[in-house]
Protein backbone atom coordinates (compact mmCIF):
# COMPACT_ATOMS: atom_id res chain seq x y z
CA UNK A 1 0.00 0.00 0.00
CA UNK A 2 1.36 3.33 -1.01
CA UNK A 3 1.99 5.85 1.83
CA UNK A 4 -0.19 8.96 2.04
CA UNK A 5 1.52 11.97 0.51
CA UNK A 6 0.59 15.43 1.79
CA UNK A 7 1.10 18.70 0.06
CA UNK A 8 2.77 21.41 2.11
CA UNK A 9 -0.51 23.26 2.45
CA UNK A 10 -2.36 20.10 3.52
CA UNK A 11 0.22 19.39 6.19
CA UNK A 12 0.19 22.99 7.40
CA UNK A 13 -3.59 22.97 7.59
CA UNK A 14 -3.59 19.67 9.45
CA UNK A 15 -1.12 20.99 12.03
CA UNK A 16 -3.14 24.17 12.39
CA UNK A 17 -6.35 22.23 12.97
CA UNK A 18 -4.69 19.89 15.43
CA UNK A 19 -3.23 22.72 17.51
CA UNK A 20 -6.32 24.90 17.49
CA UNK A 21 -8.61 22.03 18.44
CA UNK A 22 -6.28 20.75 21.14
CA UNK A 23 -5.43 24.14 22.68
CA UNK A 24 -8.65 26.05 22.01
CA UNK A 25 -8.43 28.11 25.22
CA UNK A 26 -5.51 27.97 27.59
CA UNK A 27 -3.97 30.06 30.35
CA UNK A 28 -0.21 30.47 30.11
CA UNK A 29 2.01 32.10 32.74
CA UNK A 30 5.35 33.59 31.81
CA UNK A 31 7.52 36.69 31.63
CA UNK A 32 6.89 39.28 28.92
CA UNK A 33 9.75 40.20 26.59
CA UNK A 34 10.28 41.57 23.12
CA UNK A 35 7.22 43.84 23.30
CA UNK A 36 6.44 45.62 20.05
CA UNK A 37 3.37 47.62 19.03
CA UNK A 38 2.58 47.80 15.33
CA UNK A 39 1.29 50.83 13.48
CA UNK A 40 -2.19 49.27 13.60
CA UNK A 41 -2.10 49.02 17.39
CA UNK A 42 -1.50 45.25 17.65
CA UNK A 43 0.95 44.15 20.36
CA UNK A 44 3.47 41.40 19.62
CA UNK A 45 5.44 39.77 22.40
CA UNK A 46 7.29 36.72 23.64
CA UNK A 47 6.24 34.79 26.72
CA UNK A 48 9.06 32.88 28.37
CA UNK A 49 10.13 30.96 31.42
CA UNK A 50 13.49 29.54 32.46
CA UNK A 51 13.78 27.09 29.51
CA UNK A 52 11.20 27.86 26.82
CA UNK A 53 9.77 30.68 24.78
CA UNK A 54 6.52 31.16 22.82
CA UNK A 55 5.48 34.01 20.56
CA UNK A 56 2.20 35.79 21.10
CA UNK A 57 0.01 38.54 19.73
CA UNK A 58 -2.63 40.74 21.38
CA UNK A 59 -4.81 42.36 18.77
CA UNK A 60 -5.92 45.95 19.28
CA UNK A 61 -9.53 45.05 20.08
CA UNK A 62 -8.52 42.90 23.04
CA UNK A 63 -5.75 45.28 24.12
CA UNK A 64 -8.19 48.15 24.56
CA UNK A 65 -9.64 46.39 27.61
CA UNK A 66 -6.34 46.34 29.51
CA UNK A 67 -6.25 48.41 32.71
CA UNK A 68 -2.45 48.50 32.88
CA UNK A 69 0.50 48.87 30.53
CA UNK A 70 2.39 45.82 29.30
CA UNK A 71 6.07 46.00 30.18
CA UNK A 72 9.08 43.80 29.46
CA UNK A 73 9.95 41.68 32.48
CA UNK A 74 6.40 41.69 33.85
CA UNK A 75 5.10 38.32 35.03
CA UNK A 76 1.64 37.79 33.53
CA UNK A 77 -1.01 35.19 32.84
CA UNK A 78 -2.33 35.14 29.29
CA UNK A 79 -5.63 33.59 28.18
CA UNK A 80 -5.89 32.64 24.53
CA UNK A 81 -5.60 29.88 21.94
CA UNK A 82 -2.75 28.37 19.98
CA UNK A 83 -2.68 28.86 16.24
CA UNK A 84 -0.15 28.74 13.43
CA UNK A 85 1.10 31.09 10.78
CA UNK A 86 1.10 29.00 7.60
CA UNK A 87 3.67 30.92 5.60
CA UNK A 88 6.42 30.55 8.23
CA UNK A 89 5.40 27.26 9.88
CA UNK A 90 5.33 29.02 13.23
CA UNK A 91 2.86 28.65 16.03
CA UNK A 92 1.90 31.42 18.40
CA UNK A 93 -0.39 32.27 21.29
CA UNK A 94 -3.28 34.49 20.23
CA UNK A 95 -4.06 36.39 23.45
CA UNK A 96 -7.53 37.51 24.46
CA UNK A 97 -6.84 38.53 28.03
CA UNK A 98 -3.73 39.45 29.99
CA UNK A 99 -3.59 39.81 33.76
CA UNK A 100 -0.63 40.34 36.08
CA UNK A 101 0.45 37.34 38.07
CA UNK A 102 0.33 37.94 41.83
CA UNK A 103 -1.25 41.43 41.66
CA UNK A 104 -4.57 42.67 40.35
CA UNK A 105 -4.69 44.57 37.04
CA UNK A 106 -6.23 47.67 38.63
CA UNK A 107 -3.62 47.82 41.35
CA UNK A 108 -0.88 47.33 38.79
CA UNK A 109 -2.31 50.08 36.61
CA UNK A 110 -2.53 52.34 39.68
CA UNK A 111 1.12 51.74 40.57
CA UNK A 112 2.30 52.24 36.99
CA UNK A 113 0.48 55.57 36.54
CA UNK A 114 1.54 56.76 39.99
CA UNK A 115 5.18 56.05 39.19
CA UNK A 116 4.90 57.76 35.81
CA UNK A 117 3.28 60.96 37.07
CA UNK A 118 5.57 61.14 40.08
CA UNK A 119 8.59 61.00 37.76
CA UNK A 120 7.11 63.96 35.85
CA UNK A 121 6.90 65.98 39.06
CA UNK A 122 3.10 66.19 39.21
CA UNK A 123 3.12 65.19 42.89
CA UNK A 124 5.76 67.72 43.99
CA UNK A 125 4.76 69.93 46.90
CA UNK A 126 6.43 72.92 45.25
CA UNK A 127 3.75 73.03 42.53
CA UNK A 128 0.81 72.81 44.92
CA UNK A 129 -1.06 76.08 45.53
CA UNK A 130 -2.57 77.26 48.81
CA UNK A 131 -6.33 77.08 49.25
CA UNK A 132 -7.91 80.56 49.78
CA UNK A 133 -8.87 81.17 53.42
CA UNK A 134 -12.15 82.91 52.56
CA UNK A 135 -13.32 81.78 49.12
CA UNK A 136 -16.24 83.67 47.59
CA UNK A 137 -17.07 81.20 44.82
CA UNK A 138 -16.73 77.40 44.94
CA UNK A 139 -17.27 74.82 42.19
CA UNK A 140 -17.99 71.11 42.74
CA UNK A 141 -17.35 68.42 40.11
CA UNK A 142 -19.33 65.32 41.11
CA UNK A 143 -22.48 63.35 40.44
CA UNK A 144 -25.65 65.43 40.79
CA UNK A 145 -27.54 62.50 42.32
CA UNK A 146 -24.99 61.04 44.73
CA UNK A 147 -24.76 61.46 48.49
CA UNK A 148 -21.53 63.45 48.13
CA UNK A 149 -23.18 66.53 46.62
CA UNK A 150 -25.93 66.50 49.24
CA UNK A 151 -23.39 66.37 52.06
CA UNK A 152 -21.28 69.12 50.53
CA UNK A 153 -24.21 71.50 49.96
CA UNK A 154 -25.61 70.84 53.42
CA UNK A 155 -22.34 71.63 55.17
CA UNK A 156 -21.65 74.72 53.06
CA UNK A 157 -25.13 76.09 53.73
CA UNK A 158 -24.79 75.47 57.44
CA UNK A 159 -21.32 76.97 57.74
CA UNK A 160 -21.79 79.90 55.37
CA UNK A 161 -25.26 80.29 53.91
CA UNK A 162 -24.53 82.98 51.29
CA UNK A 163 -21.63 81.16 49.62
CA UNK A 164 -21.72 81.15 45.80
CA UNK A 165 -21.60 77.51 44.64
CA UNK A 166 -21.40 76.11 41.10
CA UNK A 167 -22.14 72.39 40.54
CA UNK A 168 -20.72 70.69 37.45
CA UNK A 169 -22.73 67.41 37.11
CA UNK A 170 -20.71 64.46 35.77
CA UNK A 171 -20.68 60.69 35.78
CA UNK A 172 -18.29 59.46 38.46
CA UNK A 173 -18.03 55.80 37.41
CA UNK A 174 -18.47 53.63 34.37
CA UNK A 175 -17.85 54.26 30.70
CA UNK A 176 -17.31 57.90 29.78
CA UNK A 177 -16.89 59.07 33.38
CA UNK A 178 -13.22 59.93 33.12
CA UNK A 179 -13.83 62.06 30.01
CA UNK A 180 -16.72 63.94 31.66
CA UNK A 181 -14.72 64.70 34.81
CA UNK A 182 -11.69 65.95 32.86
CA UNK A 183 -13.87 68.07 30.55
CA UNK A 184 -15.77 69.63 33.48
CA UNK A 185 -12.50 70.72 35.10
CA UNK A 186 -11.37 72.26 31.82
CA UNK A 187 -14.72 74.01 31.21
CA UNK A 188 -14.79 75.54 34.70
CA UNK A 189 -11.28 76.92 34.24
CA UNK A 190 -12.18 78.47 30.90
CA UNK A 191 -15.70 79.66 31.69
CA UNK A 192 -15.38 80.71 35.33
CA UNK A 193 -11.88 82.07 35.98
CA UNK A 194 -13.15 83.84 39.13
CA UNK A 195 -13.76 80.55 40.95
CA UNK A 196 -11.62 80.47 44.11
CA UNK A 197 -11.47 76.71 44.70
CA UNK A 198 -12.61 73.53 42.96
CA UNK A 199 -13.82 70.34 44.70
CA UNK A 200 -13.48 67.12 42.65
CA UNK A 201 -14.71 63.82 44.05
CA UNK A 202 -17.44 61.36 44.93
CA UNK A 203 -18.61 59.15 47.77
CA UNK A 204 -17.14 55.78 48.73
CA UNK A 205 -17.12 52.56 46.76
CA UNK A 206 -14.92 49.73 45.54
CA UNK A 207 -11.69 50.31 43.68
CA UNK A 208 -13.55 49.73 40.45
CA UNK A 209 -16.17 52.31 41.43
CA UNK A 210 -13.50 54.92 42.18
CA UNK A 211 -11.41 54.08 39.14
CA UNK A 212 -12.34 57.17 37.11
CA UNK A 213 -10.23 59.20 39.56
CA UNK A 214 -7.24 56.96 38.84
CA UNK A 215 -7.31 57.70 35.12
CA UNK A 216 -4.47 59.67 33.55
CA UNK A 217 -6.82 62.05 31.73
CA UNK A 218 -8.37 63.15 35.05
CA UNK A 219 -4.98 63.46 36.75
CA UNK A 220 -3.65 65.71 33.98
CA UNK A 221 -6.82 67.83 34.01
CA UNK A 222 -6.34 68.45 37.74
CA UNK A 223 -2.64 69.19 37.27
CA UNK A 224 -3.44 71.67 34.48
CA UNK A 225 -6.15 73.50 36.44
CA UNK A 226 -5.43 77.16 37.17
CA UNK A 227 -8.01 76.99 39.97
CA UNK A 228 -6.76 75.33 43.20
CA UNK A 229 -8.22 71.81 43.46
CA UNK A 230 -9.27 69.80 46.52
CA UNK A 231 -9.62 66.08 45.82
CA UNK A 232 -12.31 64.33 47.91
CA UNK A 233 -12.80 60.76 46.71
CA UNK A 234 -14.28 57.91 48.72
CA UNK A 235 -13.53 57.29 52.38
CA UNK A 236 -10.54 58.22 54.52
CA UNK A 237 -8.73 54.98 53.65
CA UNK A 238 -9.20 55.39 49.91
CA UNK A 239 -6.35 56.93 47.92
CA UNK A 240 -6.54 57.78 44.22
CA UNK A 241 -4.18 59.32 41.71
CA UNK A 242 -6.32 62.48 41.89
CA UNK A 243 -5.40 62.81 45.59
CA UNK A 244 -1.69 62.93 44.79
CA UNK A 245 -2.04 65.47 41.97
CA UNK A 246 -4.53 67.84 43.66
CA UNK A 247 -3.40 70.85 45.67
CA UNK A 248 -5.07 69.36 48.77
CA UNK A 249 -6.60 65.99 49.66
CA UNK A 250 -9.70 65.76 51.82
CA UNK A 251 -10.50 62.31 53.27
CA UNK A 252 -14.21 62.63 52.35
CA UNK A 253 -16.47 65.05 50.45
CA UNK A 254 -17.92 66.25 53.77
CA UNK A 255 -14.44 66.95 55.10
CA UNK A 256 -13.68 68.92 51.93
CA UNK A 257 -16.68 71.17 52.55
CA UNK A 258 -15.54 71.77 56.12
CA UNK A 259 -11.98 72.49 55.03
CA UNK A 260 -12.85 74.92 52.27
CA UNK A 261 -15.22 77.14 54.25
CA UNK A 262 -14.78 78.21 57.82
CA UNK A 263 -17.89 78.27 59.96
CA UNK A 264 -19.65 81.64 59.85
CA UNK A 265 -20.09 81.57 63.63
CA UNK A 266 -16.38 80.88 64.07
CA UNK A 267 -15.51 83.72 61.72
CA UNK A 268 -17.80 86.11 63.56
CA UNK A 269 -16.26 85.06 66.90
CA UNK A 270 -12.75 85.53 65.53
CA UNK A 271 -13.63 88.96 64.15
CA UNK A 272 -15.17 89.98 67.49
CA UNK A 273 -12.03 88.82 69.29
CA UNK A 274 -9.83 90.77 66.90
CA UNK A 275 -12.04 93.82 67.42
CA UNK A 276 -11.63 93.61 71.19
CA UNK A 277 -7.88 93.23 70.89
CA UNK A 278 -7.71 96.17 68.51
CA UNK A 279 -9.72 98.42 70.83
CA UNK A 280 -7.61 97.38 73.80
CA UNK A 281 -4.41 98.12 71.90
CA UNK A 282 -5.74 101.52 70.85
CA UNK A 283 -6.73 102.33 74.45
CA UNK A 284 -3.28 101.40 75.75
CA UNK A 285 -1.65 103.41 72.98
CA UNK A 286 -3.84 106.42 73.76
CA UNK A 287 -3.06 106.22 77.48
CA UNK A 288 0.68 106.08 76.74
CA UNK A 289 0.41 109.12 74.48
CA UNK A 290 -1.63 110.98 77.08
CA UNK A 291 1.00 110.27 79.76
CA UNK A 292 3.78 111.47 77.49
CA UNK A 293 1.81 114.63 76.73
CA UNK A 294 1.25 115.49 80.41
CA UNK A 295 4.93 114.90 81.19
CA UNK A 296 5.88 117.11 78.28
CA UNK A 297 3.70 120.09 79.17
CA UNK A 298 4.86 119.98 82.80
CA UNK A 299 8.54 119.82 81.93
CA UNK A 300 10.89 122.80 82.64
CA UNK A 301 11.34 123.81 78.97
CA UNK A 302 7.59 124.02 78.47
CA UNK A 303 7.18 126.15 81.67
CA UNK A 304 10.12 128.44 80.77
CA UNK A 305 11.05 128.15 77.07
CA UNK A 306 14.10 130.38 77.58
CA UNK A 307 15.73 127.47 79.35
CA UNK A 308 16.13 125.89 75.96
CA UNK A 309 18.46 128.78 74.98
CA UNK A 310 20.79 128.54 77.96
CA UNK A 311 23.01 125.79 76.74
CA UNK A 312 23.17 126.93 73.07
CA UNK A 313 23.95 130.50 74.22
CA UNK A 314 26.70 129.31 76.52
CA UNK A 315 28.19 127.16 73.78
CA UNK A 316 28.05 130.14 71.37
CA UNK A 317 29.88 132.42 73.84
CA UNK A 318 32.55 129.80 74.40
CA UNK A 319 32.96 129.36 70.65
CA UNK A 320 33.29 133.15 70.12
CA UNK A 321 35.89 133.48 72.89
CA UNK A 322 37.86 130.58 71.50
CA UNK A 323 37.69 132.08 68.02
CA UNK A 324 38.87 135.55 69.21
CA UNK A 325 41.73 134.01 71.18
CA UNK A 326 42.77 131.96 68.16
CA UNK A 327 42.64 135.00 65.87
CA UNK A 328 44.64 137.17 68.30
CA UNK A 329 47.28 134.47 68.66
CA UNK A 330 47.53 134.14 64.89
CA UNK A 331 47.85 137.93 64.45
CA UNK A 332 50.62 138.09 67.08
CA UNK A 333 52.57 135.29 65.44
CA UNK A 334 52.08 136.86 62.03
CA UNK A 335 53.39 140.25 63.32
CA UNK A 336 56.45 138.61 64.80
CA UNK A 337 57.20 136.83 61.57
CA UNK A 338 56.71 140.11 59.64
CA UNK A 339 59.16 142.02 61.89
CA UNK A 340 61.71 139.24 61.56
CA UNK A 341 61.45 139.24 57.80
CA UNK A 342 61.63 143.03 57.74
CA UNK A 343 64.89 143.00 59.74
CA UNK A 344 66.31 140.39 57.40
CA UNK A 345 65.28 142.52 54.42
CA UNK A 346 66.90 145.61 55.90
CA UNK A 347 70.14 143.69 56.52
CA UNK A 348 70.20 142.72 52.87
CA UNK A 349 69.69 146.35 51.67
CA UNK A 350 72.77 148.05 50.12
CA UNK A 351 71.99 151.16 52.22
CA UNK A 352 72.35 149.29 55.51
CA UNK A 353 76.24 149.68 55.69
CA UNK A 354 75.87 153.45 55.23
CA UNK A 355 74.65 153.78 58.81
CA UNK A 356 78.07 152.53 59.93
CA UNK A 357 79.88 155.42 58.11
CA UNK A 358 80.36 153.93 54.74
CA UNK A 359 79.46 155.73 51.50
CA UNK A 360 78.53 154.63 48.01
CA UNK A 361 80.82 156.13 45.37
CA UNK A 362 79.53 156.65 41.85
CA UNK A 363 80.90 158.51 38.85
CA UNK A 364 78.92 161.29 37.28
CA UNK A 365 77.14 158.76 35.05
CA UNK A 366 75.79 157.00 38.08
CA UNK A 367 78.04 153.96 37.75
CA UNK A 368 79.38 152.58 41.03
CA UNK A 369 83.13 152.98 41.56
CA UNK A 370 84.48 149.87 43.16
CA UNK A 371 88.29 150.53 42.94
CA UNK A 372 90.57 153.60 42.64
CA UNK A 373 92.48 152.16 39.72
CA UNK A 374 89.99 153.45 37.22
CA UNK A 375 90.06 157.08 38.49
CA UNK A 376 92.13 160.01 37.27
CA UNK A 377 92.87 163.38 38.87
CA UNK A 378 90.06 165.80 38.19
CA UNK A 379 87.33 163.14 37.97
CA UNK A 380 84.22 164.14 39.78
CA UNK A 381 82.43 161.69 41.98
CA UNK A 382 79.02 161.42 43.67
CA UNK A 383 79.03 160.24 47.29
CA UNK A 384 75.93 158.68 48.86
CA UNK A 385 75.85 158.68 52.71
CA UNK A 386 73.33 157.31 55.11
CA UNK A 387 71.91 160.80 55.24
CA UNK A 388 72.47 163.02 52.23
CA UNK A 389 74.87 163.19 49.30
CA UNK A 390 77.99 165.10 48.27
CA UNK A 391 80.24 165.56 45.25
CA UNK A 392 84.02 165.34 45.25
CA UNK A 393 86.90 165.77 42.82
CA UNK A 394 89.77 163.35 42.53
CA UNK A 395 93.05 165.07 43.32
CA UNK A 396 95.33 162.10 43.20
CA UNK A 397 94.45 158.69 41.75
CA UNK A 398 96.04 155.45 42.86
CA UNK A 399 96.49 153.94 46.31
CA UNK A 400 96.37 157.35 47.99
CA UNK A 401 98.79 158.62 50.67
CA UNK A 402 99.72 161.48 52.99
CA UNK A 403 100.41 163.85 50.14
CA UNK A 404 97.02 163.66 48.70
CA UNK A 405 95.41 164.06 52.09
CA UNK A 406 97.33 167.25 52.72
CA UNK A 407 96.26 168.65 49.41
CA UNK A 408 92.70 167.84 50.09
CA UNK A 409 92.72 170.04 53.17
CA UNK A 410 93.43 173.12 51.04
CA UNK A 411 90.22 172.77 49.00
CA UNK A 412 86.96 174.29 50.01
CA UNK A 413 83.99 171.94 50.05
CA UNK A 414 81.42 172.51 47.35
CA UNK A 415 77.84 171.97 48.18
CA UNK A 416 75.73 170.31 45.50
CA UNK A 417 72.44 170.03 47.29
CA UNK A 418 70.85 166.99 48.92
CA UNK A 419 68.79 166.11 51.87
CA UNK A 420 71.66 166.38 54.40
CA UNK A 421 74.94 168.23 54.94
CA UNK A 422 77.33 168.26 52.01
CA UNK A 423 80.73 166.59 52.39
CA UNK A 424 83.78 166.22 50.15
CA UNK A 425 86.11 163.28 50.08
CA UNK A 426 89.73 163.85 49.09
CA UNK A 427 91.72 161.19 47.28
Amino acid sequence: MDPKVYTVSELSQGIKYLLESSFREVWVEGELSGLKVSSLGHTYFDLKDATSNISGVLFRGFGANLKFDLQNGLLVRVRGNITTYDKQSKYQLMAKEVVPAGIGPLQLAFEQLKKKLQAEGLFDQTRKRPIPALPQKIAVVTSPTGAAIRDILSILKRRYANMHIIVAPVKVQGQGSKEEIAQAIKDLNEGFPDIDVLLVGRGGGSMEDLWAFNEEIVARAIAGSKIPVISCVGHETDFTIADFVADMRAPTPSAAAELVVKCKVELAANIAGLERRLLQSLRIYYENLQGKFHRLISSRPMVNPLVLLERPTRRLDEAVEELLFTLADKVRHAGERLNLQSEKLKALSPLFPLKKGYAIVKDMKGKAVKTAAGLAPGDRLSLQFAEGRAEAEVLNAGNGGAGSAAEGKKRKPEAKGGAGPQQETLW
